[in-house]
């Protein structure tokens, strides 16, 4: 994947507020013997306006901060909001709700329906809630991630860049609060993956979404304005401005402490 273009400072769009955050947010999996801490106590606020990449070693905890941030798994402990919203004082259909109407999601796989055209997809979620979509945020979506002639289309005649561009629209067309993606360039190759990835920092720059990034990838990280290092399920370090240089040797060093501690402590946390 090619690296990304210079990062120019934000002159459209200011971070006035949290989107989403976590307090003491701890996920433990089993019990006795068997029990995986997959999240101990992680604090963090995802900015609005704010594109931020979740990275650290395999099994860190990255995958369940993310899910347990977003409704799609409940924390054993700890606090997690969207907004002013706490998620533990909702009801399953409440949380449902809230997770269709103010929370965006794109995934490594595309779970695109294949019997919808393009266009169709993309407004799935607001014609399952029955809301008719903004025409003009729709076509401000569709002209952002280039798919204007290919709205007509089916997934199977689609690339997979251009299934993700769908995936990428269908997550913003509803205007959510936040956009969680978990390795949503997992599945392209370098060229598509570079253009999702812009569309993604488009989507924050000129449109002032919030966009949180589980990734492996140095080069995709460097697209975010921030990146989080996770390691044994508890947040060690942060950058602004990330390059790809600068986290590929962050990451190595988380690797190289995790060897270090391996036989002292053994591993804690799940996958993720």
């Amino acid at each position: 994947m090619s690296a990304p273009a210079p990062f120019p400072p934000h002159a459209t769009h200011t971070t006035p507020g949290i989107a989403a955050a976590t307090t003491d947010l701890t996920k433990v999996y089993g019990s006795g013997d068997t029990q995986v801490v997959a999240l101990d106590r992680v604090s963090i606020g995802f900015r609005e306006g704010e594109f931020t990449a979740i990275m650290g070693p395999s099994g860190c905890g990255k995958s369940t901060l993310m899910h347990c941030a977003a409704g799609l798994d409940s924390p054993s402990s700890g606090s997690v909001r969207i907004g002013t919203t706490e998620l533990s004082t909702l009801n399953d259909r409440q949380l449902t709700e809230l997770r269709r109407d103010r929370i965006g999601f794109i995934f490594q796989a595309f779970n695109l329906l294949p019997t919808l055209t393009a266009l169709e997809n993309i407004t799935l979620p607001l014609s399952i809630a029955g809301r008719r979509p903004d025409q003009q945020w729709l076509d401000r979506v569709v002209a952002m991630v280039g798919l204007s002639e290919r709205l007509g289309h089916r997934p199977a005649q689609l690339s997979g860049g251009q299934q993700q561009r769908v995936a990428v629209a269908r997550a913003l067309v509803s205007r959510p609060a936040i956009v969680f993606g978990d390795e949503p360039t997992g599945n392209l190759d370098s060229r598509a993956g570079s253009e999702v990835l812009g569309f993604l920092r488009d989507s924050v720059r000129e449109l002032g979404q919030t966009v949180v990034m589980v990734t492996h990838d140095p080069v995709a990280a460097g697209y975010a304005d921030r990146v989080v290092f996770l390691s044994d399920g508890r947040l060690v370090d942060e950058m602004t401005r990330p390059t790809p240089d600068r986290v590929l040797d962050r990451m190595a060093g988380l690797s190289r402490d995790n060897r270090a501690e391996a036989p002292a402590s053994g591993p804690r946390s799940h996958t993720g």
